[in-house]
């Protein structure tokens, strides 16, 4: 993969954009564990969503000479945005009315772990040694998240942790799509399209799931700026560092997210929201991200070993 020439002034806007994933994307936990308390989950998508994927959309649509996408391109950042945002974002953000926000970011950061089960089910893709041991350390780490007693005795957090699986297949089987998806080749454009097609796709399932709208006009002023704040930073600015990194670094220097994402869902639910860390959802969280790790860096290791 080619990256575009890296310039001395643009150092400044690489460690803005690594804090935007590193921090904004692990603060969409908390934050939409503070709307969930008082709004429906999809609702809280539908409006999330659209709003932000409207807002990128009309940009695109400001800039001199774009390129249009195909009607195809189009029908696929629909597809896409059905399987991360629509089922995929919703899904987890409905598990969050039952499961702390940390715990759910570390369950989420497991992804990398289902993704590789599902190319080896689905494509045949053979796994290798270094992968095993990663997918071995990712269900010790999530068997002990999941079996610790504080959690047994509250029956309704099981709802929540199979939901997040449904989520985790979701995002899988997305990200396999996505990767010989016909999309729009700008990024940006690309996801503001997933965005509000996911978001409209989020209207239609909340009204089907008849979701009570009502709350949405009488907000607290927690749950109004939280909002705002996943529109503004946890959608638009948060992707736009993603694919401006993607662009600049190492994919393997951007996928450090995911072992950051977790840190911070944790300690921000433990301050604000008063969420309990124990000793043993410290040392599954190591486990399980450290077979993320070996997942991630197989494809590095291969790479170095033929150059």
């Amino acid at each position: 993969m080619k990256f575009l020439p890296l310039e001395k002034k643009e150092l400044p806007l690489i460690i803005l954009a690594f804090i935007a994933i590193y921090v904004i994307w692990g603060s969409t936990y908390l934050f939409n564990k503070i709307v969930v308390a008082q709004l429906s989950p999809f609702l809280i998508g539908a409006v999330r969503f659209t709003i932000a994927g409207l807002i990128v959309v009309v940009i695109e649509r400001l800039v001199p000479n774009r390129v249009k996408p195909t009607k195809l391109q189009l029908i696929n950042t629909a597809k896409a945005g059905f399987f991360f945002l629509t089922t995929g974002n919703g899904i987890a953000v409905w598990a969050l009315q039952y499961i702390d926000s940390g715990m759910t970011a570390l369950i989420i950061s497991a992804q990398p772990l289902v993704l590789l089960i599902m190319m080896q089910v689905l494509q045949g893709k053979k796994i290798e040694l270094r992968s095993m041991i990663g997918i071995t350390l990712g269900i010790l780490g999530i068997y002990l998240l999941v079996s610790q007693n504080s959690i047994a005795h509250h029956p309704n957090q099981w709802k929540g942790f199979i939901a997040l699986f449904v989520c985790l297949l979701f995002w899988g089987y997305g990200s396999l799509f996505v990767a010989d998806a016909d999309l729009p080749k700008n990024s940006l454009v690309s996801t503001g399209y997933q965005m509000l097609f996911g978001g409209l796709m989020m209207i239609m399932l909340s009204v089907l799931l008849r979701e009570d709208s009502s709350d949405l006009f009488i907000l607290n002023k927690q749950s109004f700026w939280s909002m705002v704040y996943l529109i503004i930073f946890g959608s638009i600015a948060a992707f736009t560092a993603f694919n401006y990194l993607l662009k600049r670094v190492s994919p393997e220097k951007v996928a450090t997210s995911t072992y950051i994402n977790p840190i911070i869902a944790m300690i921000l639910g433990s301050l604000i929201l008063k969420e309990q860390i124990t000793s043993l959802s410290i040392l599954a969280a190591g486990i399980l991200l450290s077979g993320v790790y070996f997942i991630n860096s197989t494809k590095r290791v291969k790479k170095e070993g033929r150059s």
